[in-house]
């Protein structure tokens, strides 16, 4: 037995491929399949890789959609926010908050006592510089006096639960989601938004500036009252969004929109350089927002590799449920013009569902007879070495060797301890295994 670092390793314990309990977007019961497994602790970098393999996290739940049996299919879309083409419609929104915030008495005034250039009120007129134009009305960025109409703050906060906090989530799913008084709950909101496996961290990004790592509420505050949250996982190269939620005092101003700009903004501003709007899903309508921030990039999920998003690879999406972008002729995906990107596809605002992927039972199926794209066969897991897979003990951890007496078992006889742990290296990629820890101490809340 040896001591534990903290640190040292993606802490997890597998649950299985499962059937999902119900499709958080079509909302039929038991559609499709999911690898699923339980993170008790792990690095920002940890899951950063893990996202890269087409996982995402609800609370401590960690799961791998099945693209291929699903209903709706998921893929994993992100965002270069150096690159991002704004449209009037988002341009709109953010000046038309802005114009609201301030009022109309302090942009008169503020513009006599500190008048522009008429350089700076030629490229503000022409250009629209995101970082800018989003701190525009947040009452630190202004020059007093006078004052404005309204005071206006974001704050990145720890993602702990407040009752402040927890009303602006029960307001945003009974008014937007029309969800029942009854199916709200503290408990559910906790385990969902403020429960993360995230440890957090302050790393020093190669520009030198420092990056805050690690699950975070962006908190927007209009006259002292939390209106907004958007729950935020930093990651060593990106912004990951986790859920935007509002009240609906501010719905007239799209405030997904702004949210969605506000992480864009975040990511060119800390260095992170990609703004990763969760799963996008071809078919659910309330999704189609995201394709509206360009230019993107898809995750093929067969080999990890990353596809710039244009109108061809949509039209192909048109077509089909799963859609196998290996098939996609490569000169069509790779090294397109940067001035092409998807047609936008305006909507109202940023509806985020709750994600409510969980398993449906503990019926078993196994991985790999699954077809999931981007697994690799029973031969190549068969040739990881399983045995030095570190286990956690309630003092420090020992190996899965000499924990296991399973030198005899085979990886797919289904249900043994040995087939578990192979699935979950299947689903992880087996150049992972260093990193990993099996934990049954504890589990998530």
């Amino acid at each position: 037995m040896q001591d534990t670092p903290e640190d040292a390793f993606l802490y997890m314990s597998p649950i299985g491929y499962r059937k999902s309990s119900s499709c958080g977007y079509c909302r039929r019961k038991g559609a499709g399949h999911s690898y699923f497994a339980r993170a008790i602790s792990m690095s920002p970098a940890s899951y950063q890789a893990l996202v890269d393999r087409c996982w995402r996290r609800s609370g401590s739940l960690l799961y791998r959609p099945n693209q291929r049996d699903a209903c709706c299919p998921h893929y994993t879309i992100r965002l270069d926010s150096r690159r991002l083409r704004t449209t009037k419609d988002q341009r709109q929104a953010v000046n038309r908050f802005n114009k609201y915030v301030i009022g109309d008495a302090y942009a008169k005034e503020a513009a006599r006592l500190y008048p522009k250039s008429r350089e700076q009120a030629r490229k503000r007129d022409t250009e629209f510089d995101l970082v800018e134009r989003i701190h525009e009305g947040e009452t630190p960025s202004l020059k007093q006096p006078p004052a404005p109409s309204h005071v206006f703050t974001v704050t990145l906060e720890p993602d702990d639960f407040t009752e402040e906090k927890f009303r602006v989530f029960e307001n945003y799913q009974q008014v937007v989601h029309r969800e029942s008084p009854s199916s709200i709950s503290r408990d559910g909101f906790r385990r969902f938004l403020c429960t993360s496996p995230l440890r957090r961290e302050k790393v020093t990004g190669p520009d030198g500036r420092e990056r805050q790592l690690g699950s975070f509420h962006q908190c927007y505050r209009l006259d002292g009252q939390l209106v907004a949250i958007g729950v935020l996982d930093l990651l060593p190269d990106c912004v990951s969004a986790v859920y935007f939620l509002y009240h609906e005092s501010i719905h007239k101003f799209s405030p997904g929109k702004f949210g969605a700009l506000r992480e864009i903004a975040l990511a060119i501003e800390g260095g992170y350089r990609w703004w990763y709007p969760g799963y996008y899903i071809h078919t659910c309508p309330k999704m189609k927002y995201k394709i509206d921030f360009s230019p993107q990039q898809v995750l093929d999920p067969e080999t990890l590799e990353w596809i710039d998003l244009t109108q061809d690879v949509l039209n192909k999406f048109d077509d089909h449920g799963y859609l196998n972008l290996q098939k996609i002729e490569r000169d069509t995906l790779k090294n397109v013009s940067t001035t092409e990107g998807t047609i936008p596809m305006e909507v109202d605002d940023r509806e985020d569902e709750v994600d409510d992927e969980d398993p449906e039972s503990d019926e078993e199926a196994s991985l790999f007879d699954s077809g999931m794209p981007g697994i690799p066969s029973i031969e190549e897991v068969n040739s990881v070495d399983l045995d030095n897979i570190a286990v956690r003990l309630n003092r420090g951890y020992c190996y899965a060797g000499d924990l296991f007496e399973w030198h005899n078992e085979r990886i797919d006889n289904q249900g043994s301890a040995k087939a578990m742990v192979a699935e979950l290296v299947a689903a992880i990629g087996p150049d992972f295994v260093q990193n990993l820890c099996l934990d049954f101490t504890r589990s998530c809340r």
